[in-house]
């Protein structure tokens, strides 16, 4: 029930991204880079940043206050999937040798929180 409930909440927010787990394990191992400590760094950041997901699910929220949640279950699953993302770009950049690929080829600094300047 669980994971069904997480499939739907993930195929309404725009698009999942696989596991920085998975992606790190789909690398060549036969990479230059592969046994580098910035690729195992990388490794070591992904799987933590998927265990803490996993400890501690962002639709809890839903659980917690109801249907009207949903805008901040929707926020946590979008912040979950940027994660995602930069943490499999990281390990791209730091385990592989080959291009970016189209999915991972974009600006990190998107992501980034805003600085707020206050008078």
């Amino acid at each position: 029930m669980r994971n069904a409930m997480i499939a739907a909440l993930c195929a309404g927010v725009a698009g999942c991204a696989s596991s920085p787990v998975d992606y790190g394990a789909s690398l060549s191992q036969q990479d230059p880079k592969w046994a580098s400590p910035g690729c195992q760094q990388a490794r070591a950041a992904a799987a933590d940043y998927t265990q803490r997901e996993k400890d501690h699910p962002g639709w809890g929220f839903g659980v917690l206050f109801g249907p009207y949640s949903m805008g901040m279950v929707a926020a946590v699953k979008e912040h979950e999937r940027q994660q995602r993302l930069l943490l499999a770009r990281q390990t791209h950049l730091q385990c592989s040798s080959q291009r970016l690929p189209k999915e991972l080829d974009f600006d990190p600094a998107i992501y980034a929180p805003k600085k707020e300047h206050y008078p």
